[in-house]
């Protein structure tokens, strides 16, 4: 692989690296929002949302973990390959 393709690949771990970001910001959101909706509910005391919303907040939950799990391994991964290919990471590329 040459230089341009590994600048080319190191850019596309970038895009990934943005992506997951937005994706544990937009689970994450998920998670405030049902959190939110439980402590108007001990108001309320409906048994339908109290049923079902601790279980869609533990599955949000263990979502926000794999993400962020999953973020912080292949952020190691990209910055291996730059350290393997001998490759100066970009600018606005995220640590």
């Amino acid at each position: 692989m040459n230089t341009m393709e590994k600048m080319e690949k190191l850019e596309m771990m970038g895009k990934i690296v943005r992506e997951l970001e937005d994706l544990k910001n937009s689970e994450t959101a998920v998670l405030k929002k049902v959190a939110q909706i439980e402590a108007e509910n001990i108001n309320l005391d409906i048994g339908l949302l109290s049923d079902t919303l601790p279980d869609i907040h533990e599955y949000s939950d263990k979502s926000v973990e794999a993400i962020d799990s999953l973020l912080n391994d292949f952020t190691a991964y990209r910055d291996q390959f730059i350290k393997d290919n001998n490759l100066q990471p970009q600018e606005n590329m995220v640590s």
